[in-house]
C-alpha cells in the first residue's frame, strides 16, 4: 500500500497535524530496473501481470524484437480499456481481463520467458474518488479493483461482525488498535450506514488513540480492507505458484511489493524453491537432487532517493527477481 500523509484532518491535541505529500500519480515505480531484469531475450514472450496504465508493458514493448509477444492482464476494467488502446496499435501485444491468479488457465501450455509483478494499486486507482481506495478524496467505498464482481467495502463492512474486521484490520493492516476501530465501526454502522471513504477514515481516525506522525491514522485500516475485499494475498500466493508451471528454464518472475505482507510471500516463496525439497538431515542427496526450482538474481532492490523525491509512492516498493531452473 501507498501510505500517504494527508491534509484537511483535524489535529489532535498533542500531536502535530499532518502536512500533504504533492505527488506525480502517474509514475511508474522501478520501470528501468524492473524491465532491464525481466528481458532475456527480446524475441522471447512475457507477461505484465498488472498492466495499470502500461508503464511497464510500453517499455517491455520498446525492448522486444518484432518476434517478441506480450500479454497483459489486470482485474480492472478501465485498464483494460486502456490498454485496448495499444494493443489495437501494436501486434505483439494483447490484453486479457482477469485476475493474474488465472496465469496458467489463460497461458494454457504456452511457456513464457518472463513475468513481471507490479503488486498493490495503481495510481489512477488512488486518485480517483469514485473507486474508494483513497482517503484523499471523499467517495463511495467501494475499493474493489474489478468492479464488475465481489463485495465492495461497503458491502463486507455492513454485515461483518466485530470479531472479523477485527482480524482484518489487525492481520491485512497490521493495525495494532484494530479492535477499538472494528468496535467503533460496528457501533457507528448502527446509527448510519457506512457509505464513504472520509465518513470511514474518519471514524477509523477518531478509534485510534495514538495517531502516527507522518500517516494518516487509518491508512493501515484502509490498506487492511482493501486486501480483504480483493483478495491480494490469495491472488498472490496463487500467481507465484502458477509462475514455477509457466516460466521456461532461464525465465525470470520480477515482483514489486509495496507492503510488508506481500513482500514477506515472494521473499519465502523465492527462498523456498531455491532451497529445494525440504529433507531430513540424515537423507543422503545431493544439491542437484533437490528439486531446486528458482535461484535469486541479486537482492531486494528499492527505490533511489532520486526516484523516492520525484515520485514519494516509490519510497515503500520492493523488488525481488528469480529465475527459473531447468
Amino acid at each position: 500500500m501507498h501510505q500517504v500523509a494527508v491534509s484537511g484532518w483535524p489535529a489532535r491535541p498533542g500531536n502535530r497535524k499532518m502536512t500533504e505529500i504533492q505527488e506525480d500519480p502517474h509514475k511508474t515505480v522501478l520501470l528501468d530496473r524492473a524491465v532491464d531484469c525481466l528481458i532475456k531475450r527480446p524475441g522471447g514472450c512475457y507477461v505484465d501481470g498488472t498492466f495499470g496504465r502500461g508503464g511497464h508493458s510500453r517499455l517491455i514493448l520498446s525492448r522486444l524484437a518484432a518476434e517478441g509477444r506480450l500479454l497483459a492482464m489486470d482485474r480492472d476494467p478501465q485498464a483494460v480499456a486502456a490498454a485496448a488502446e495499444l494493443a489495437a496499435s501494436d501486434s505483439r501485444f494483447s490484453i486479457h481481463h482477469g485476475a493474474f491468479s488465472g496465469l496458467q488457465a489463460c497461458m494454457g501450455e504456452q511457456k513464457i520467458d518472463g513475468l513481471l509483478l507490479d503488486l498493490g494499486v495503481s495510481s489512477p486507482q488512488l486518485d480517483e474518488a469514485g473507486r474508494g481506495f483513497s482517503f484523499l478524496r471523499d467517495g463511495p467505498l467501494d475499493m474493489r479493483m474489478d468492479t464488475s464482481r465481489g463485495i465492495s467495502a461497503r458491502e463486507w463492512l455492513a454485515q461483518a461482525d466485530e470479531q472479523e474486521i477485527t482480524v482484518v484490520l489487525k492481520t491485512l493492516g497490521e493495525e495494532k488498535f484494530g479492535r477499538r476501530m472494528a468496535r467503533a465501526l460496528v457501533e457507528a454502522r448502527e446509527k448510519e450506514p457506512l457509505v464513504s471513504t472520509t465518513q470511514l477514515a474518519d471514524i477509523l481516525a477518531h478509534a485510534c488513540p495514538v495517531w502516527p506522525k507522518k500517516i494518516h491514522p487509518a491508512t493501515r485500516a484502509f490498506q487492511g480492507i482493501r486486501i480483504f475485499v480483493n483478495s491480494e494475498l490469495d491472488e498472490l500466493s496463487q500467481v507465484l505458484d502458477a509462475s514455477l508451471s509457466v516460466l521456461k528454464p532461464g525465465g525470470r518472475l520480477v515482483v514489486i511489493s509495496f507492503h510488508s505482507l506481500e513482500d514477506r510471500l515472494v521473499k519465502r516463496f523465492i527462498r523456498r524453491h531455491s532451497r529445494g525439497d525440504e529433507l531430513p538431515d540424515w537423507v543422503p542427496v545431493t544439491q542437484d537432487q533437490l528439486s531446486r526450482r528458482l535461484v535469486p538474481v541479486g537482492k531486494a532492490c528499492k527505490a533511489s532517493p532520486g526516484e523516492v523525491e520525484s515520485n514519494p509512492r516509490a519510497r515503500s516498493a520492493v523488488m525481488r527477481v528469480a529465475e527459473r531452473l531447468p
